[in-house]
């Protein structure tokens, strides 16, 4: 009787998870080893732990990669998304998750397209920020104190720019030494051009005046250092005006753009930075002589002036003599000339007789005696008047009336006649009546006694007076009488 067939799989050999993961595990690693990746870094993350997890891709697959924390410092260039670069490492599993992985141990660009493409996006990112405006850059110093150098402290490029300097003109060079390519050597750079900056001036370390910031040729890779993000804004925030002379003539970095100066090689960099001393002992010979030209001609100039002026210019001291001439004539002639005139003055008031007041008012009361001798008879003509009028009442009013206009009119003038021959207008022209205390008049000055009592009468009334005993002065034959004098 023939045995059962075995059931299907019956005779597979049967194994467990771990075996199974161990196995796929060695046969990957196996048959692969370490492998060159090329592809698109995305979904890049830094974990807790330092390491860093990221994937690769290209238009038809993706495969996950970590960077352990201890490989991650000895990487030259950082992994960044959306940047194709090319990873090598080795292919491993994850057992954990039945997944397996690239354990990256290098990494670098995919060719320059890839290098130009990531400088070119920073560049264009920093542009818009205004790193790089032609507003920011600054002037450098004619003559430094001390040159600052950022550079490797080996190899040709600071022999270059000591003996270029020591050359042109000697000056006091201070050295940051870094690393100019390889892991870490972007920042050491920023720190550099940061620590310069923050130097104080006067302090122990002297204070540069201008930065280099140098490096010999080299690849786009070996460059890089010098493209990155932190170092152009390191430049870009400087104190201290910079010149960058990173690799050839031909090369250009991210550096150039943000810092005051831009240098083709080491040695062009050290040459802007200090002058040829030559150089400035020729043009300080050339300035000299062209400020002695420039002296000769104002001065030449000046002295032309001044004897144009000179010829315009009067005689001036024969117009001194002239005038001092004038002055003594005038001096000898001033004399003769005030006598000459007090002469003539004196003559012409001597024809002119101005009547003594006494004899005013003997004219006066003459006149006026004779107005009262008028007087009594005008009155006694009134009366006459009054008896002609009481025998012309009996004739009509219109012949009365014509007599007493021709008689009021004759009286009036004999009033006014009266009033201007009194003494009352007198004393209203400014003359006053002195009285002793009896009433009676006083016409002369010797009848008045010292301590008299005298009474003053003017045109509006009376005044009281005490004579001192003094005598005014007569007046000179010909003068006018102040008015207020004694009548």
């Amino acid at each position: 009787m023939d045995s059962p067939a075995p059931r299907d799989g019956a005779n597979i050999p049967e194994y467990v998870v771990s075996e199974i993961a161990g196995a796929i595990r060695r046969t990957l690693e196996g048959a692969f080893g370490r492998v060159r990746v090329r592809g698109e870094i995305t979904e890049m993350k830094r974990a807790a732990s330092g390491h860093v997890y990221l994937s690769l891709k290209d238009e038809n697959a993706k495969i996950e990669a970590v960077i352990w924390k201890g490989n991650l410092r000895m990487l030259a260039t950082m992994p960044e998304n959306g940047v194709e670069m090319i990873a090598t490492g080795k292919l491993t599993t994850y057992a954990d998750r039945s997944k397996y992985q690239l354990v990256i141990d290098r990494l670098e660009f995919a060719g320059e397209g890839a290098l130009l493409a990531r400088i070119e996006a920073l560049r264009k990112r920093l542009l818009a920020e205004g790193l790089f405006d032609e507003g920011r850059k600054r002037a450098l110093p004619m003559l430094p104190r001390v040159v600052g150098v950022v550079t490797s402290a080996s190899g040709a490029v600071i022999q270059d720019i000591r003996t270029t300097i020591a050359r042109r003109f000697p000056r006091h060079i201070l050295i940051w030494p870094v690393a100019v390519q390889g892991q870490g050597a972007a920042e050491q750079i920023a720190r550099a051009i940061a620590g310069f900056s923050a130097l104080p001036a006067g302090g122990a370390v002297p204070r540069p005046d201008v930065v280099i910031v140098a490096r010999g040729g080299g690849s786009l890779e070996d460059l890089m250092a010098f493209n990155e993000e932190v170092v152009v804004r390191a430049a870009a925030a400087s104190a201290i005006p910079l010149i960058s002379a990173v690799g050839h003539e031909t090369d250009t970095t991210l550096i150039d753009f943000a810092s005051d100066r831009r240098a083709p090689t080491p040695t062009a960099a050290a040459e802007l930075a200090v002058p040829a001393r030559g150089d400035l002992a020729a043009d300080l010979i050339q300035r000299g002589a062209r400020l002695a030209g420039v002296a000769r001609r104002v001065l030449n100039d000046s002295r032309l002036r001044l004897l144009r002026a000179e010829r315009r210019l009067p005689d001036v001291p024969a117009r001194i003599e002239q005038a001092r001439l004038r002055l003594d004539d005038w001096g000898e002639r001033l004399p003769r000339g005030v006598a000459g005139l007090l002469a003539r003055r004196a003559q012409a008031l001597a024809g002119l007789r101005i009547p003594h007041p006494r004899e005013a008012i003997l004219v006066r009361r003459e006149r006026l005696g004779a107005l009262a001798g008028r007087g009594d008879a005008c009155i006694a003509r009134a009366i006459a008047v009054r008896r002609d009028a009481r025998a012309l009442a009996r004739f009509g009013p219109a012949p009365l009336s014509a007599l007493l206009r021709e008689r009021r009119g004759a009286l009036e003038g004999l009033s006014a006649r009266l009033e201007s021959a009194s003494y009352q207008s007198v004393l209203a022209r400014g003359f006053v009546l002195v009285r002793d205390a009896e009433g009676a008049p006083l016409t002369s000055a010797a009848s008045v006694k010292p301590a008299q009592h005298l009474t003053l009468t003017f045109a509006d009334g009376e005044v009281g007076a005490t004579a001192d005993g003094a005598k005014t002065a007569r007046p000179r034959k010909g003068e006018e009488p102040r008015q207020g004098d004694l009548l």
